[in-house]
């Protein structure tokens, strides 16, 4: 069906829920609180808003003044804003309080809220309450990939003209795609929600999001300090399964025992596919075919894959998944539709992205989002084509064995490239560990990225790849990890 030819008759038809779009003024006369005011925050604000509530915005910080006021700059006499210090007792006279992903249970007293039966929302949840029931959700998280495989699910269902919003976690919050649904209904027909869901998105469990198909990619360490235990960061992920039916489609990585014991508890709620067996998906690396076999809707197929263009063998696995997951939808695709769309794949930015090829022949590749070992690991990994100088460094994130930093995992395939330089607050720590684990190719510490994009420069021969891949945190130099990025892609270009 193509849906820009669906007049607003057929798609009250084809989505009754959508007849009860304009407006939806469900909280009308409540009053709802939110906190953290970032991109979650504001996109919440507005959807509180259009939904008829009165609110009460709060954010520690005090430098949000002016981009606050720039957001929302119109004047809204059911919206208050408290930037910095505030009294807490103020949350316990909000009918709903939503809580933005950056704001850890701890902070403001909302796990005591929490535990007293205070209704305390993610702004995922906020969103899912009101998305149109007709909107099929496809949830994505993990701790590595998650973003190219929303991204490449959205790049399917966009080729095939499906009306589709791609984010979440990943760029849009979820509550901007609920507010211009309710507020551009019935002229907006969303039929898939692709959700890149973190793990704080998760901390809060979620009665209104059900995805019709989830993704749990992979678990590795990352995020301990606000988890602590890899048991705790296993059992927040496979939250993402909470209230899927037995006809919704579960998808997980063999394999690992952490998330084996976690998913106990939902083993009655939807059907389990596997990344790496049937049902699911098994990918052939040396024919670049997938093979899928689907449950619930009784799909077997294979599809080639030699038509991708983006750099990296992971990104094999990561569009078998996607185009896994598409399917799971249940949306009537067929193979050869899905087929047509695999060589105009496009990884998000600052994923094995390569940004430049100078006049030395050097190939310039950020992985800027590389921010833990094994990210840096997969995509070092599918990088067999092109020797490197491979850059590390950053903030170190916490590893789970005790003793290690886990940088000793990239010995290995560290080896086939031309060196390393380590930099920023992590630089000694990473020069040490790789030197002290046998590893056999030049390893240089330089200050910053600067002076480590200076350093590989001069270290580069031609045919070479320059790769930012930290496997750190960008906080003790940079913004986030995007920031960090584009840096690298300024030095890239610089003489």
């Amino acid at each position: 069906m193509n849906l820009q030819a669906v007049s607003s008759t057929e798609k009250a038809i084809l989505c009754p829920k959508i007849q009860s779009c304009l407006p939806k003024q469900d909280l009308k006369g409540r009053s709802v609180a939110i906190i953290g005011l970032g991109k979650s925050g504001i996109s919440a604000t507005k959807l509180a808003l259009a939904r008829g509530a009165s609110v009460l915005a709060i954010d520690e910080n005090e430098k949000l003044v002016p981009l606050w006021q720039n957001i929302l700059s119109e004047k809204h006499s059911c919206l208050k804003t408290i930037l910095g210090q505030f009294d807490h007792e103020l949350l316990k006279e909000a009918d709903v309080i939503v809580v933005s992903p950056g704001v850890p249970l701890k902070n403001y007293g909302l796990s005591s809220l929490l535990q007293s039966g205070k209704r305390v929302m993610s702004e995922l949840d906020f969103a899912a309450e009101v998305l149109p029931s007709c909107t099929k959700v496809l949830a994505v998280t993990g701790t590595n990939g998650k973003s190219t495989v929303a991204t490449f699910a959205g790049q399917i269902l966009h080729q095939l003209n499906i009306e589709t919003f791609v984010g979440g976690n990943l760029g849009i919050p979820l509550s901007e795609a609920a507010f211009q649904c309710i507020t551009s209904c019935p002229e907006r027909f969303l039929q898939v929600a692709v959700v890149e869901v973190s793990s704080y998105q998760l901390e809060i469990p979620n009665k209104f999001f059900h995805p019709s198909v989830a993704v749990i990619l992979n678990l590795t360490p990352d995020h301990l300090e606000r988890h602590k235990t890899m048991e705790n960061y296993a059992m927040t992920k496979c939250r993402v399964f909470s209230h899927m039916t037995e006809k919704k489609i579960a998808i997980l990585p063999l394999g690992n025992s952490y998330l084996n014991e976690a998913i106990a508890g939902h083993e009655n709620e939807c059907n389990f596919a596997w990344i790496g067996a049937h049902p699911g998906v098994k990918i052939d690396m040396e024919a670049r075919i997938a093979n899928f076999e689907v449950p619930t809707i009784e799909h077997v197929s294979q599809l080639p894959l030699s038509a991708m263009k983006t750099i990296g063998t992971q990104n094999y696995y990561n569009a078998a998944v996607a185009a896994l997951s598409v399917i799971g939808l249940d949306l009537g695709i067929n193979d050869a539709a899905i087929y047509s769309t695999i060589g105009n794949l496009r990884a998000p930015p600052h994923r094995m992205e390569v940004v430049h090829k100078d006049s030395h022949g050097i190939t310039w590749v950020d992985d800027s989002k590389a921010t833990n070992v094994d990210a840096t690991y997969t995509g070092l990994m599918g990088l067999k084509e092109l020797k490197a100088v491979v850059l590390l460094g950053g903030l170190a994130k916490a590893s789970d064995v005790q003793g290690s930093n886990g940088f000793e995992r990239l010995v290995e395939t560290l080896k086939y490239h031309r060196g390393v330089i380590t930099f920023g607050s992590a630089g000694m720590m990473i020069q040490n560990t790789l030197s002290s684990n046998g590893l056999n190719i030049p390893c240089i510490r330089a200050r910053d990225l600067k002076d480590a994009v200076r350093l590989a420069k001069s270290m580069a021969k031609t045919g070479d790849a320059i790769v930012l891949s930290p496997g750190c945190a960008s906080f003790d130099e940079f913004r986030n990890f995007e920031h960090r990025g584009k840096f690298f892609q300024e030095l890239a270009f610089s003489k």
